[in-house]
């Protein structure tokens, strides 16, 4: 179905669960974290090995012994008392038998104390979406399962899920445009359609966003269906969003570069264009213009700062000379390592490259430099720590030599440079558990892409899941949860 899609379906169907594999080791439990240790990672919980069953319990209770089933491509939250949530993805539910395989998932996971606790969705895959009316929370609401949604949580706590790849109210599969609001224990669908974006008969992809005039709010605006967007939320709790891949105003479908904000109910048009697979246009590195703008990409990393400016990190899509509209063909060719920064008025490019492709610059670990950058990557993981500073975690991309395959390094970005902290400086590295529940200097997550993350109260970085390719024996996808403190 959609280009990117397309390659990751080719990808997933050789990890396809095999139901005694990996050694016939079963999920570890559970157990409330020690004390974490210093620039270490910590296993805290879930198994060692690929392609774990979930064990969900009883709806509401949390246990030891719950565990999330292995996922790829899941959205996560944290809400106002610092717990962490966790909805679907693609992987597994429940059951696995030699005919029900991995799909896309529509649970809803809550971690707290140390124990997870299923909250609400199915134990099992390839669900639809129940939608009930407009605006209204109920008991039964609950989102299509899906992978690839845009997710945040906004000044008062509630949670909230826009689009992403999967399951429409007709048990369609797609891009979705829902807008979802989970609060006081009950899902609300809050606007976009119950049906998900199809090819219709002039060739024209159905799902198209409604754009309005660029800079005003209005109740009939609303972002095209979409996957791998970028969202950020602002110091007033507002959602922004940008890029993915899907739909444009004209019913095409690729990759996207349009900035949406999303406040008192209504999406506002703010910046980029209304049509897909549009070059990145840099400027002069640092100087903000009215002209510049990111390329259309998919699965960038984007945080927000101190001052409120919205932050963006590489992902895969177009550069300043369009080599990345070849992605339909050549998946691998077209990754990105820009960093932008926009103001509320202006984009500004701030560091990294404005071609794809580009190796990483890793210095000495643990010093700064102004020459470090990581290399080009798409579907990494990002956090923000109690001071601020970003922290990029793995992805598929290219490492110190150029080499293209699954990441595993630890970077912070911090005063406008770069840091290499932890991790592997080349690709495809298998990792270190270590002893669960046991710090260590020698410990190292599996590299991998596709996870999501979590920073704790007290800022520590918390790492869940995602999917390896090409490192046996870690072919597939994971449920481990990890715990590091800078």
């Amino acid at each position: 179905m959609e280009r990117r899609a397309r390659t990751f379906t080719r990808i997933l169907a050789g990890a396809a669960i095999a139901v005694s594999g990996c050694g016939g080791a079963s999920n570890s439990t559970s157990s409330p974290p020690p004390p974490p240790v210093h620039n270490e990672w910590t296993w805290i919980s879930g198994a060692d090995v690929v392609d774990q069953a979930g064990v969900y319990g009883k709806q509401g209770t949390p246990s030891s012994s719950n565990s999330p089933g292995a996922r790829a491509g899941a959205s996560s939250w944290i809400d106002a008392s610092g717990n962490f949530w966790l909805f679907g993805g693609y992987g597994a539910g429940a059951v696995l038998s030699p005919t029900v395989f991995e799909g896309d998932l529509n649970d809803l996971w809550k971690y707290s104390n140390g124990e997870w606790t299923w909250v609400s969705g199915s134990d099992q895959t390839e669900q639809p979406g129940n939608y009930g009316s407009t605006g209204v929370g109920a008991p039964g609401n609950v989102p299509g399962a899906r992978w690839f949604a845009t997710s945040w949580t906004d000044a008062a706590g509630n949670l909230w899920l826009f689009g992403g790849l999967g399951i429409d109210s007709t048990s369609t599969r797609g891009d979705l445009n829902d807008l979802w609001k989970f609060s006081n224990g009950e899902w609300t669908w809050m606007g976009g359609s119950k049906m998900a974006a199809q090819q219709g008969i002039s060739g024209a992809w159905q799902g198209t966003g409604i754009y309005g005039t660029q800079g005003v709010p209005s109740p009939y605006n609303f972002p095209g269906a979409r996957e791998w967007a970028s969202g950020w939320t602002d110091t007033a709790g507002n959602l922004w969003l940008f890029g993915g891949e899907g739909t444009d105003s004209a019913g095409n479908l690729g990759y996207l570069n349009d900035l949406w904000k999303y406040s008192n109910g209504m999406w506002t048009w703010i910046a980029g264009s209304n049509l897909v697979d549009q070059l990145g246009v840099y400027g002069t590195l640092g100087n903000a213009a009215g002209g510049n703008t990111p390329g259309a990409r998919v699965s960038s990393i984007a945080w927000t700062d101190k001052s409120g400016n919205l932050w963006l990190f590489g992902g895969e899509g177009d550069d300043a000379t369009g080599k990345g509209i070849g992605c339909a063909t050549s998946p691998y060719v077209c990754e990105l390592n820009d960093v932008w920064k926009f103001d509320g008025t202006h984009w500004t490019w701030m560091g990294g490259s404005n071609v794809t492709d580009q190796p990483g610059i890793y210095g000495t670990q643990g010093i700064a430099a102004s020459a470090n950058i990581p290399g080009a990557r798409t579907d990494a993981v990002g956090w923000l720590d109690a001071e601020g500073n970003l922290w990029l975690f793995g992805g598929l991309g290219n490492d110190s030599a150029g080499s293209y395959g699954e990441l595993g390094d630890l970077w912070k970005f911090s005063g406008g440079q770069w840091i290499w902290v932890n991790g592997p400086n080349t690709v495809n590295q298998i990792g270190s558990y270590g002893t669960l529940g046991t710090a260590a200097s020698t410990n190292e997550p599996v590299c991998r892409h596709w996870a999501v993350g979590w920073t704790d109260q007290s800022g520590n970085l918390w790492l869940f899941g995602g999917f390896n390719q090409w490192t046996p024996p870690f072919n597939g996808q994971f449920n481990d949860l990890w715990e590091y403190q800078p």
